[in-house]
């Protein structure tokens, strides 16, 4: 069989994606599904917190909403910052190992050879790979951010994309428990958080068992006891507030 078609099947080298869009979906929905995990437990959290140290439907609306705000945002900053600083150092390695290339393209071989040979190559093997990705300068760059560095631009997505989805995503995770004390008070939107919010969390953890590949019921369970458990002690907490105050 063919080196490089050996390097396909038996995923030494990672190979491209069969669409640049698998690789951009992946980027947009983690932060989208995290960051709707992220929003509906700590608002969650938060709304007990509150309802258990006060029946004030009011205070509980205002804690909701403010909690929703400050979130959000800071999830959205949090993400754009991180994905900016990972393509702003993509672009300086890219940089580095282009000058590097130049100036020292038989060190650059010799790396790549041996990271190869470690993968399982023989000699011959890994010198025929480096030759091939070394015949024009684009595929060797990609090839040493890659294997030598650890960096693919193709992972990283739009630091505005993730922002806005992150932003997006937790309004939408973290209005769940609140948006029954917005139409109803008291004992009602009390219960209508918590059933609207455990079947969410149980849904939300269905989603991200898509991402991770995991068994979708286990995930949705382990992410619906996490957040229940959560949303319990501080509810337990804000009792215990509201009764010292």
């Amino acid at each position: 069989m063919d080196v490089m078609a050996r390097i396909g099947v038996a995923g030494r080298i990672p190979p491209k994606p069969t669409s640049p869009h698998e690789s951009r979906a992946t980027s947009f929905l983690r932060p989208a599904v995290f960051g709707g995990s992220d929003g509906l437990v700590s608002n969650l959290a938060l709304v007990m917190g509150v309802a258990g140290a006060t029946a004030d439907n009011q205070a509980i609306v205002i804690a909701g909403i403010a909690g929703l705000l400050a979130g959000a945002f800071s999830m959205a900053v949090g993400e754009y910052i991180s994905v900016r600083s990972q393509h702003e150092l993509f672009e300086s390695q890219h940089r580095l190992q282009e000058r590097q290339l130049q100036e020292d393209e038989a060190g650059e071989r010799a790396i790549l050879e041996d990271i190869y040979q470690e993968r399982g190559f023989t000699p011959d093997e890994a010198r025929a790979v480096v030759a091939t990705l070394f015949a024009t300068t684009e595929r060797a760059l990609e090839a040493m951010l890659r294997d030598e560095v650890g960096l693919d631009p193709r992972a990283i997505g739009g630091p505005w994309a993730a922002a806005a989805s992150s932003f997006i995503a937790f309004v939408s995770g973290a209005i769940i428990p609140l948006l029954p004390f917005l139409l109803l008070s008291g004992t009602p939107a009390f219960a209508g958080s918590v059933a609207l919010s455990l079947v969410s969390l149980f849904l939300l953890g269905l989603g991200v068992s898509f991402l991770t590949q995991r068994p979708p019921v286990r995930c949705g369970l382990r992410q619906l006891a996490l957040g229940g458990a959560a949303a319990l002690v501080t509810y337990v907490i804000g009792q215990a507030i509201g009764t010292a105050l």
